[in-house]
Parts: structure tokens; C-alpha cells; sequence
């Protein structure tokens, strides 16, 4: 097959893009009351949202060579052929050990498909145009990402509140309609991807896995030569833990307010596209914010102000104040990312970058999954609103170590090689930088 020119990479990537996100958007709304309505409990739930987080972070490093070796394109569809088969085992899960494979399968889809899109776009667009700037095409990307999220999230309540059809209950025809999605998605893969490069082989493989410890122990060695460093990776902790308040939890709390869990799963759609539009929003006043107070004084503002939102979503009687609390919730969490992206960078430089950033992310995994098992079984021998108060707690007591970075000193210097030489984009389907998608609800971002 004769290589693409720039404009249609361009154009394949975004339709791709948008076909990976849009099945996304219609389950976020509708996961965890699908599990409530088929008689999990709060702990249940928690221990299985814990399965997806600990899932990508055994599978997120050593899968970051397989697409080198054999492929970005086999890898995208093995990604898509797991997702669809977690679509369609969510359609009929009923018990706890269903939902927990469920959650494996999508774990095993995230660690696969997590930048080899991304990859497969640069190199194309390299190999078309060696002079052209990818950049604006990636930024594209992810803003057809989130439009795609919020259509689904739109159709997903639209379909809830149209009530159940035949055998498949409200609940469950947004997962129904996110898998014939995702079989579109795989066929596009199939028809839309042209690979550019030859797969690497099993040496390939083998390399990158060996290099695995070499980038966490260097990563480490790092954080022990810089305490600004230790506070920031330290802040992502404390957000995997305390998202759950106001991701994994917040259904079950409007549920409650609203006294009906399809009646919730219906706003959920409509709020939940509402909220990208808030995370946009809260990104764009990120610079005037910095530039007044300072970054590291803006980030530890936005912890205790993300903490006084999920507060507000605990105690608040009814709906209408629990849905305005989340969407301030979601302004602040979208500001917040560039702002301690920003601090972290500043405190690493080019050779370290990879492997620091790796770290952040992936700490956040085990957080969310210890969040997931301790909020939920919190919300099960008390109440969601206790559950949601101590995740605001956590998330605010990680303000005081943004406030570290003020000294500012200069990246620490490490004589030892951290990891993986440095490579272009055009080398590496590496997934080291990836960002991480919040356990038990995808489609966020730090």
C-alpha cells in the first residue's frame, strides 16, 4: 500500500481518535450504578475498580515495546478486541467475579492502546512530510478526545432516560450502543491504519522489558536526590487516592439525592459532557492564575479548592447543588494538570524527563486502586457522604508539598543513566509519558 500524504494521516487520526473515545463516554455515566443494580456492594465495587488500576500498572511498562515489536496496528486491534470483549462481558456480568474480569480486560486495553496512536500519527506524518509539525495535530486529537467523550456521554443519558428496551434494561443499552461502536472502531482500525515502519521482532520486546526496572529504579534514584521532586510525585498519590471521591463515588451520591439510580445515570450523561466543557474552561485561566500567585501557590490553592468542591458534593441535599459542586470540581481538576505538569518538568531535565514523568503517572495507579478499596468500603459500613469527606480531606492535604517546589533549585544532576536512550518520536512507540486515566473512570485526566 503506497504511504499516506500528511492531510489524510491527519484526517485517519482524528477519526480514529474519535472512535476510541466515544464508547468511552457512553459507559462512564452508567458502570458503577450498573454494578449497584445488579447487587454489588460498595466494598465489591471498590476491590473491582482496584483490578483495572493494579491491571495497567503491572501491563503499562511492558507493553511500551510490544507495538516496536510487532506493530503499532496488531497492537491497536488486540486493544480494541480486549475492550470489546469487556463490553460485551459487561453486558451480561452479573456477579462480582464477572465485573472483576470486566475490569481486568479493560486494564489489559488501557496498557495496550495508551500511545501507539499517537505514535503511529507522528511517524506517519514524518514519513510524508519530514518538515511537518505534529504537534497541532496531536492537540487536535485530543480535542476531538473530548468531544468524543462528551457526544457519549449526551447519548449515554439520552438512552437511560429512554427507559428499557425489550430484555436490556436503562442501564445497560449505553454499554450495548459502546459496543457496536467499538466494533466500528476495530474495523476502522483495520481500514484506516497504515503502518510506516517495520516491527522491531522479539528482540525489540525483550529489550524493552529489560529496561523496565532500569527506568523505575533511575526514576527513584532521582527522587531521593531532590525533596521538590519527592513533594510532586508525593501530590499524586494523594490524587489517585482522593479522586474517587468525586469520579467512582459521585454516581452513587447523586443515585442518592435523586432517589433513583436511572434517574441519576440520565443527568450523569448531560453533566458529564458539561464537565469537559469545565475542565477546558479551567485549564484556560491556568496562566493568569500563575503568573499572580505563583505556580507552586496556584497548585496547592487548587488542591484545597478541588477538596472544598467534593466537601460541597458530601453535604449538599439535592441534586441540583451536588451536580454544581461536581462541575467545580471538574473546572478545578482541569486546571490543575497543567500546573503541576508544569512544576514537574521544570524540575527535570532532557535525559531524566521520560522516566520522572513515567513515575508520576504511574503512581497514581495503586493510589486509586487503594482509594477505590478504602472510600468504597468507607461508603459501605457508613455512608457516601463519610466516604466523600475523607477523599476531600486527602486531596486537600497534599496542598502544603506544592508549596516545596518554591525554592525552585535546579534539576538534579544523576552521573547514572535512568533508563531507555532518549528518542525522537519518530523511534519509539514508548508509552513512558503517558497520562493517567482515573481508575474506574477512563476518560479523565490528572
Amino acid at each position: 500500500m503506497t504511504a499516506l500524504a500528511a492531510r489524510q494521516v491527519h484526517r485517519r487520526y482524528l477519526i480514529l481518535h474519535g472512535l476510541r473515545w466515544a464508547p468511552t463516554g457512553l459507559v462512564i455515566p452508567v458502570t458503577v450504578l450498573l454494578m449497584l443494580e445488579r447487587g454489588l456492594a460498595l466494598p465489591q465495587i471498590g476491590l473491582v475498580v482496584a483490578a483495572q488500576g493494579f491491571a495497567v500498572l503491572l501491563l503499562e511498562l511492558p507493553t511500551g515495546g510490544l507495538a516496536d515489536a510487532v506493530g503499532r496496528k496488531p497492537v491497536l486491534l488486540g486493544a480494541a478486541a480486549a475492550n470489546l470483549l469487556a463490553l460485551a462481558l459487561l453486558v451480561v456480568a452479573d456477579s462480582f467475579a464477572l465485573f472483576v474480569a470486566v475490569m481486568l480486560l479493560q486494564g489489559v486495553y488501557r496498557a495496550l492502546e495508551s500511545g501507539p496512536l499517537d505514535s503511529w500519527y507522528v511517524d506517519a506524518t514524518l514519513a510524508a512530510d519530514p518538515d511537518a509539525r505534529y504537534e497541532r495535530g496531536l492537540s487536535h486529537g485530543a480535542v476531538v478526545g473530548g468531544l468524543a467523550i462528551a457526544a457519549g456521554a449526551l447519548a449515554s443519558g439520552g438512552l437511560v432516560a429512554l427507559g428499557p428496551v425489550g430484555p436490556v434494561s436503562a442501564l445497560t443499552g449505553p454499554v450495548v450502543v459502546a459496543g457496536v461502536l467499538q466494533v466500528v472502531g476495530l474495523v476502522g482500525l483495520a481500514l484506516l491504519l497504515v503502518e510506516v515502519r517495520p516491527a522491531g521482532g522479539a528482540p525489540t520486546l525483550t529489550a524493552s522489558i529489560r529496561q523496565v526496572p532500569g527506568v523505575v529504579l533511575g526514576a527513584l534514584r532521582l527522587l531521593r536526590r531532590s525533596r521538590i521532586l519527592l513533594a510532586l510525585i508525593s501530590v499524586e498519590l494523594f490524587w489517585g487516592f482522593g479522586m474517587i471521591s468525586f469520579e467512582t463515588l459521585l454516581p452513587v451520591r447523586l443515585a442518592e439525592v435523586a432517589g433513583d439510580a436511572d434517574r441519576a445515570a440520565a443527568l450523569l450523561g448531560p453533566v458529564g459532557a458539561v464537565a469537559w466543557l469545565a475542565s477546558a474552561g479551567g485549564a484556560a485561566l491556568v496562566p493568569a492564575l500563575s503568573r499572580r500567585l505563583g505556580a507552586p501557590v496556584t497548585a496547592a490553592a487548587f488542591r484545597i479548592l478541588q477538596g472544598a468542591t467534593v466537601v460541597a458534593m458530601a453535604l449538599l441535599a439535592g441534586p441540583v447543588g451536588v451536580i454544581v459542586a461536581y462541575l467545580a470540581c471538574y473546572a478545578i481538576h482541569g486546571a490543575s494538570n497543567p500546573v503541576h505538569m508544569g512544576l514537574l518538568h521544570r524540575q527535570v531535565d532532557g535525559p531524566h524527563r521520560t522516566s520522572v514523568v513515567s513515575l508520576n503517572s504511574m503512581v497514581a495507579q495503586p493510589a486509586g486502586a487503594l482509594g477505590g478499596v478504602v472510600l468504597l468500603g468507607i461508603a459501605g459500613a457508613t455512608t457516601v457522604s463519610l466516604a466523600m469527606l475523607v477523599g476531600a480531606a486527602v486531596l486537600a492535604a497534599a496542598a502544603p508539598l506544592y508549596l516545596v517546589a518554591r525554592r525552585n533549585p535546579r534539576p538534579p544532576v544523576d552521573p547514572a543513566p535512568v533508563g531507555p536512550a532518549p528518542v525522537g518520536p519518530a523511534q519509539s512507540g514508548s508509552k513512558l509519558d503517558w497520562q493517567p486515566a482515573p481508575v474506574g473512570m477512563e476518560g479523565s485526566t490528572h
